[in-house]
């Protein structure tokens, strides 16, 4: 389950309700979220403050805690390192960039916002190289999110260090996109003599300097 919150004090009252509902197997604090006016990347954007969040939510629940990570910060590896001590069992990244769109016959944003959250492909290039930076910077599983649409984008981020993947806007032009991907990775895996997927988690090899 994802919660969202405007201060600490409401991420951990958030997480004490949702741990006393049952049959919630873990919880996403959104720390990141671009598309609310109070709180959403004010967290996130401070590992100070996204530790924070996440510390209360941490002392209020038994369920596994994730961070959901923004990408609108200077060194991403520094605030995963601050929620990872801070008490999350997983970081997931990333959220939604920043993005406007414009309405040039009327001279007005297409949004009623004036910006929100650009998801998709466009995002892919920018949250792998945020996820391959954080899963060398934590020791907890990293959650890779931003663009997947097909097996071959899924395993790329877990070669990058993604122990798991999420779908998001691929399900609203393919409803079955979550299934397509699941049998295309077990297909790639199947090909290549890959007996569990979670041996090619960070297998990426890079050469010369790194960033």
């Amino acid at each position: 389950m994802n919660i969202a919150g405007e201060t600490v004090d409401e991420f951990a009252e958030l997480a004490a309700r949702v741990d006393a509902l049952g049959g919630v197997e873990a919880m996403e604090l959104n720390i990141s979220c671009p598309n609310v006016s109070k709180g959403g990347m004010l967290f996130g954007s401070d590992p100070a403050a996204a530790a924070a969040a996440v510390g209360a939510a941490r002392r209020a629940t038994r369920l596994p805690v994730i961070a959901k990570l923004t990408p609108h910060v200077a060194d991403i590896a520094e605030v995963a390192r601050a929620v990872e001590a801070a008490g999350a069992d997983a970081v997931s990244l990333i959220n939604t960039l920043v993005g406007m769109a414009v309405d040039l016959e009327r001279r007005r944003p297409v949004l009623g916002g004036v910006t929100g959250g650009l998801s998709g492909p466009a995002i892919k290039p920018v949250a792998l190289a945020m996820v391959w930076k954080t899963a060398r910077a934590v020791r907890v599983p990293v959650i890779g999110i931003g663009g997947i649409a097909s097996a071959r984008d899924a395993l790329e981020f877990i070669v990058a260090g993604a122990s798991a993947v999420q779908v998001g806007t691929a399900t609203f032009v393919q409803p079955r996109a979550c299934i397509e991907i699941a049998e295309g990775i077990r297909a790639h895996c199947e090909q290549r003599g890959v007996s569990a997927v979670g041996s090619l988690v960070g297998s990426l090899i890079v050469r010369g300097p790194r960033a």
